[in-house]
């Protein structure tokens, strides 16, 4: 797959170089040149001027930036995506809001700000260290993700998978939700206890 990355912060940084690992064309953008060129040039991917630029041939934008920067991130690629050729664009959103909204998640914003995307919620329940280390005490570490499109989950199931992890759908956006809640939990056990952020989920028991 061609997976771009808007973002090369930890996770944007970490997830390049897992999927550049596994073969796959990575393409990463960041509003710091330099620092998007020096990501590329240690993680095999390749550094991109704009997100619209790393969009144009992508299979799977990661908007691997601050959730207070996503809107302006969207803005840039509203016109892009309402021109694209090649169908739609698969949109991953990892991102963890510091503060939760009631009213929705991060992706159902993104959905309604992008409709010719198909957006997925996917990646914000992993740390940026176990992107590149996705096995536990030997288990596989789960990789939830949510979304409206088939087609598009499984485009994303594929790269979870492809990356060591087992994914698991845990429905339509609405239940993007949920997700950022799990994160949020996983995050304050390692806040408030001064873990090393090494923690993951894993969904145990008989899954069929």
């Amino acid at each position: 797959m061609r997976i771009a990355i808007v973002g090369v912060g930890r996770v944007g940084s970490a997830l390049a170089r897992a999927t550049a690992a596994k073969g796959h064309t990575v393409v990463v953008t960041s509003r710091e040149p330099g620092r998007a060129a020096e990501v590329a040039a240690q993680t095999g991917a390749q550094p991109a001027a704009s997100a619209v630029e790393a969009a144009r041939e992508a299979d799977i934008l990661v908007l691997a930036v601050p959730s207070a920067s996503v809107a302006a991130v969207v803005d840039d690629l509203a016109a892009h995506l309402r021109g694209r050729d090649g169908g739609r664009l698969v949109v991953v959103d990892p991102t963890n809001p510091p503060e939760l909204d009631p009213a929705g998640s991060v992706a159902e914003g993104i959905a309604l700000l992008l409709p010719e995307a198909a957006v997925v919620k996917a990646f914000n329940t992993i740390f940026a260290s176990r992107l590149t280390d996705p096995v536990v005490d030997g288990i596989p570490l789960d990789g939830f993700y949510a979304g409206n499109d088939e087609q598009a989950k499984a485009q994303v199931a594929e790269l979870l998978a492809d990356l060591g992890f087992r994914p698991l759908d845990t429905g339509d956006l609405l239940t993007a939700r949920t997700l950022e809640h799990l994160a949020l939990l996983n995050i304050t056990f390692n806040a408030r206890n001064g873990w090393p952020w090494q923690t993951g989920w894993k969904l145990l028991g008989a899954t069929g």
